[in-house]
């Protein structure tokens, strides 16, 4: 997946015009604030987001408060679209916390499910979607099982740096904890072993600078297979609408 240089979210930019046209007038455009939650599971699902830049978490929460990350999306994907699938389209089924800051297109759910019911373009978008977030859920579960946690976290911060502008990520090892599910020692220990490495520079601040290439070769094979998977399943077009949003083109608060 190539990282953005302009503004835009993947899955709208495939839509026809006349399709983005059922959505574009009922399209807000917000700001997405590192460490908010956006959606929290079980809780009532009020909105759709593309989101055109950052990033968002997946995350998985246990009754003894642990948590893992299962996935993350940036521009390629979307959070709430699923909810057109059945089930009880009103409870989130997912926790989803901004990891990397950036913007959006929100939708309410309501007027999404409308134009879904009324273009077979959105809902083959949607089927997209959902081919690009299993896949991605079986990769995560895989790796977690078969790989390192040096190398899972490097995958982790080549898949927030795809969704970030510039080398330095804002990442606490509070958070890279979350993501990893393992103690805040451990990730101690394995952000040694990639600063080591010459993958990273971090400070106390909780600022991360990457070395890509040095990040790549300490990751495991399955960020290469993620991002070319992802790459196929939502293609990257050099072309994206504009979209004209129904109240005034400055984000705001999401």
């Amino acid at each position: 997946m190539e990282r953005p240089a302009s503004v835009g979210n993947r899955l709208l930019a495939a839509l026809p015009s006349k399709d983005l046209a059922l959505l574009a007038p009922h399209i807000q455009k917000v700001s997405l604030e590192q460490d908010a939650v956006v959606a929290q599971s079980g809780d009532r699902r009020d909105h759709v987001y593309f989101p055109h830049s950052g990033a968002i978490s997946f995350m998985l929460g246990l009754p003894n408060g642990e948590t893992i990350a299962t996935a993350v999306i940036g521009r390629e994907g979307a959070l709430g679209a699923l909810s057109v699938l059945g089930g009880n389209p009103s409870l989130s089924s997912v926790t989803a916390v901004v990891r990397v800051g950036g913007t959006a297109s929100q939708i309410s759910v309501v007027r999404f499910q409308a134009a879904y019911m009324g273009s077979s373009a959105i809902r083959n978008v949607v089927q997209a979607h959902t081919r690009s977030i299993l896949m991605q859920f079986q990769h995560v579960a895989a790796c977690n099982g078969l790989h390192p946690v040096e190398a899972r976290m490097a995958r982790w911060l080549l898949h927030l740096h795809d969704r970030t502008e510039g080398n330095i990520l804002s990442l606490t090892q509070e958070t890279l904890s979350q993501l990893l599910g393992v103690r805040r020692t451990t990730v101690t220990l394995e952000v040694a072993k990639l600063r080591a490495l010459g993958a990273i520079r971090s400070d106390r601040r909780g600022l991360i600078e990457i070395d890509r290439g040095r990040l790549k070769q300490a990751s495991c094979e399955c960020y290469d297979i993620m991002r070319r998977q992802t790459d196929q399943i939502v293609p990257d077009d050099a072309a994206r609408p504009r979209l004209h949003v129904a109240s005034g083109d400055e984000p705001h608060g999401g």
